[in-house]
């Protein structure tokens, strides 16, 4: 069902209708604009990178051909966008670094404030992650993306993107034990 509501939405879109786009922009822009959020940190910029995504889908749309999910190609084109920001801009240097502050570990047992600190630490790991891994990691583990749909939109092999997942998360991992100790 879901497929055949998404088949008409895009020759909706195709045949110039722009409340169809509308409804396609509303459906995706959670979902473009926390998988840009997660690779840059700079919230304007997301904005920004967002609608160049939704320039992109606009412009692709007949070209679309439907062998893929409607979504595995939107992830793939924010995708593009992300890695080529990345690769535009040097990487930014934090005079603001979380292993120069001193480590206050929360005091008693306010449960929420741990979480808080625990979100806090894990989204600021996530942020070091390199490009790639961070998008990976916000795809699949904070968007629910599956393992074949990150590989059908990212065109690589079901076991590479695997791998880097694993690779991102042993990497996480390690960040997160380091700023423990």
């Amino acid at each position: 069902m879901e497929d055949v509501h998404e088949r008409e939405l895009v020759e909706r879109c195709r045949s110039g209708d722009e409340h169809a786009f509308q409804e396609l922009v509303d459906r995706y822009k959670d979902l473009v604009f926390a998988l840009i959020a997660r690779t840059v940190q700079d919230r304007s910029r997301a904005e920004d990178l967002a609608q160049d995504v939704f320039l992109r889908i606009h412009r692709g749309l007949p070209y679309f051909r439907g062998e893929a999910r409607l979504s595995t190609w939107i992830y793939r084109i924010v995708a593009n966008v992300c890695l080529q920001e990345h690769a535009r801009r040097p990487a930014a240097v934090s005079f603001d670094d979380e292993r120069t502050r001193a480590k206050a570990s929360p005091s008693g047992p306010d449960r929420q404030f741990g979480d808080l600190e625990l979100r806090d630490r894990l989204e600021k790991a996530i942020a070091r992650l390199p490009a790639n891994y961070r998008l990976l990691i916000a795809a699949h583990y904070l968007n629910g993306v599956q393992y074949e749909g990150l590989a059908d939109a990212l065109q690589l092999p079901l076991g590479t993107v695997k791998t880097q997942l694993y690779r991102a998360k042993q990497q996480l991992r390690r960040m997160l034990e380091t700023d423990l100790k």
